[in-house]
């Protein structure tokens, strides 16, 4: 059987997609900014809030459902973040005031959390073979970056039709078709007793005391901010900070005619492009540092972003940094995902790629919130874009000093065991 039969599994196919439907909802969040806002007159800062609060659960609930699908099983995990995300998405159709929005946003983010990277990857991980585990990971991140394409353009073309309420009840429907591709995932069979005799708690803190770990853990940190900002606000920023379309050009011969057309394009761009990208990421993974690799994507991500914002905002300007961005945008995730796996095995993959995570959501909840905070302040985007490009140079640098092997934790003290 040729690799590439065996990189192709059922395993692989199913994740994809369900982190395509997880990815396609979740993407769509910015276009919804400014029709919440006007209806109820919000700030800036409110729904920013909420979508920050949404992608701080969704990281604090993926170790938490990397740790549920350890223990009791994969599809169990898949089974209860699909009812959660879909609860959370048709309550919040509901919400009139800003403190209820933000708090049902809870129940959205734990329910991304367990239909999103960290319970499907470490499915994948474990099915994939040594050899093609990178590529197999990149394969079912660029799965995620297809939905990111659907999302926002869907999202769009539904609040031509519909009220925002409603479209967020479809897409509490669209999301339990999760359900349908369990079959594809095998049994997923929980941990065996020996293998659950350490507790979550101990695990945490081996790993927090080894210095590659803290390093990946905050090298992760500026892909969630970077991410988040963009997917939350970027489809505003361009409503209002770009140029004017010429009518007689390409883009309004394809239909986009309007800033705030081009901005839910652009997101759809950035995740067409970035199937390319993880897929790509994955493939240089298997052959070369992944450490190397990501300091690399960090420092062409911090390049791209400084020469964005250091000149005129134009519709060519955008689709150039939306096909850079995009090729460089979930790149990060096989790595790092991988990295975990390489260096510290697959026992406890969904766990510490969690906690990893976590420091990915905390940077998601600053973009976001910072985004909405300092546009209410300063009018515009341009010192939370700044704040960006420094955090991007930083993840490039600490990742230098990882240490690139397998390797175990530290062992347990009596105290910790």
């Amino acid at each position: 059987m040729s690799s590439q039969a065996r990189i192709f599994t059922p395993v692989l196919i199913g994740g994809c997609f369900i982190l395509l439907i997880n990815f396609s909802l979740r993407a769509s969040f910015g276009v919804f900014q400014i029709p919440i806002g006007e209806e109820f007159g919000w700030p800036r800062a409110e729904f920013s809030l909420a979508i920050a609060i949404q992608n701080l659960a969704w990281g604090i609930g993926q170790p938490i459902f990397g740790a549920f699908a350890e223990r009791w099983g994969d599809r169990q995990a898949i089974i209860l973040g699909a009812f959660l995300y879909a609860a959370g998405l048709v309550l919040t159709a509901f919400a009139t005031s800003p403190a209820t929005m933000q708090l049902l946003e809870i129940i959205v983010g734990f329910g991304v959390a367990g239909t999103g990277f960290g319970v499907i990857l470490a499915v994948v991980g474990r099915a994939a073979s040594d050899e093609n585990r990178s590529l197999a990971l990149g394969i079912a991140t660029a799965a995620g970056s297809a939905g990111q394409v659907i999302g926002a353009p869907l999202a769009e073309i539904l609040l031509g039709f519909y009220t925002w309420q409603m479209v967020f009840i479809i897409f509490g429907g669209l999301v339990l078709l999760c359900l349908l591709f369990l079959p594809m995932l095998g049994g997923g069979k929980p941990a065996t007793r020996s293998e659950l005799e350490e507790s979550l708690g101990s695990v945490l803190r081996r790993a927090f005391r080894d210095p590659t770990y803290l390093m990946i853990f905050a090298g992760f940190f500026s892909c969630g901010y970077q991410l988040a900002f963009i997917t939350a606000h970027f489809p505003a920023m361009i409503t209002e900070m770009c140029g004017p379309i010429n009518p007689l050009g390409t883009l309004a011969s394809i239909g986009i005619t309007t800033t705030s057309a081009l901005g839910a394009a652009a997101i759809s761009l950035i995740g067409l492009a970035n199937m390319a990208g993880a897929i790509f990421a994955g493939w240089l993974g298997k052959r070369y540092s992944k450490k190397y690799l990501l300091a690399g994507i960090y420092t062409l991500r911090t390049i791209a972003a400084a020469a964005f914002i250091l000149t005129p905002i134009t519709p060519a300007t955008v689709i150039i940094f939306s096909v850079v961005m995009g090729g460089l945008w979930l790149a990060t995730v096989p790595l790092t995902s991988g990295l975990v796996a390489y260096i510290y095995g697959l026992r406890y993959m969904g766990t510490l790629y969690g906690f990893v995570f976590l420091s990915h959501q905390i940077g998601s909840f600053l973009g976001v919130w910072l985004g909405g905070t300092l546009y209410d302040r300063f009018g515009d985007y341009t010192l939370v874009w700044w704040v960006g490009v420094g955090v991007g140079a930083f993840s490039a640098l600490i990742h230098l000093p990882i240490r690139e092997a397998p390797s175990r934790l530290p062992p347990a003290s009596p105290a910790t065991a």
